[in-house]
């Protein structure tokens, strides 16, 4: 954080004073439970279901890029609850037709399902509880950042309200499970969208970096459709860019080994 001359302070302090009874500001919710499950709800559960096409762009250190483009298709079981996801690969060559698909449980003694098909081996491989936290295709999205991490798995403190943010601090319940020790989520506090996550390793270090660098609502839903995440310990880093997002498109139940093979018609469209 950039310091201010004196004078500055002064008047940051007092404008905060007034912007406290600004009637445009939203109202400020104080219990954290209800913070995080909005932001939950509007990070993941927007809509019934929902589509996009993806495109991703890995790049490293020295500048070199990276491309892939996939569909990613979800359907509600409950709102707030149980979720599938279904991601179809369409490029490059070597990771075309490839799927990767989620049954996300929210209960607490229950992890996630997750399976890779591979079609060059014609291989449907499931990924193991803890591999979540490994890279997601090469990039540095991590799998678990795909379909969202459990609410249950950490515990959540509010410890700061601005203006524009709630920012949630969140540490897991089974440490010796992650990488890390906490993250800060920053929740925009007019559409409860994250905004930022911030990562700290075992030492309390800042490691990794997750923004929603661009937000439009979509059918009335603020949608984030640019995110990037930044590896500080790599240089590396990975934009995720979402286009033709739809919600509520009526998905049937292509979530089954069945269309990891045969790619779903929603798949490919």
């Amino acid at each position: 954080m950039k310091l201010l001359p004196v004078f500055a302070i002064v008047l940051v302090f007092s404008a905060a004073l007034f912007a406290a009874d600004d009637p445009n500001l939203p109202e400020k919710i104080t219990d954290v439970e209800t913070i995080v499950n909005k932001a939950n709800i509007v990070a993941y559960y927007q809509g019934e279901d929902g589509k996009a096409k993806v495109k991703m762009t890995i790049t490293s250190k020295r500048g070199q890029k990276r491309f892939r483009e996939f569909i990613i298709l979800r359907k509600d079981i409950q709102d707030g609850g149980d979720q599938k996801y279904y991601v179809y690969f369409l490029k490059p060559a070597d990771v075309r037709k490839m799927v990767f698909m989620v049954y996300k449980y929210t209960g607490k003694n229950k992890e996630d399902d997750r399976w890779l098909y591979l079609p060059g081996l014609d291989l449907v491989k499931r990924i193991a509880a803890s591999d979540k936290r490994t890279s997601f295709v090469g990039s540095d999205f991590l799998y678990e950042d795909v379909s969202g991490r459990g609410l249950a798995e950490d515990t959540h403190e509010l410890v700061e309200t601005t203006d524009k943010y709630y920012i949630v601090r969140n540490v897991p319940k089974r440490p010796d499970t992650v990488e890390f020790s906490y993250y800060n989520v920053s929740i925009d506090r007019k559409t409860f969208v994250p905004m930022k996550m911030e990562f700290y390793d075992k030492n309390s270090m800042l490691y990794r970096v997750i923004e929603s660098t661009k937000v439009e609502t979509i059918q009335g839903f603020p949608t984030v459709v640019k995110s990037v995440v930044s590896d500080l310990n790599t240089g590396g880093k990975t934009e995720m860019e979402f286009t033709n997002v739809k919600y509520n498109i009526n998905l049937k139940d292509i979530f089954t080994e069945r269309y990891l093979r045969r790619p779903p018609r929603e798949a490919i469209r």
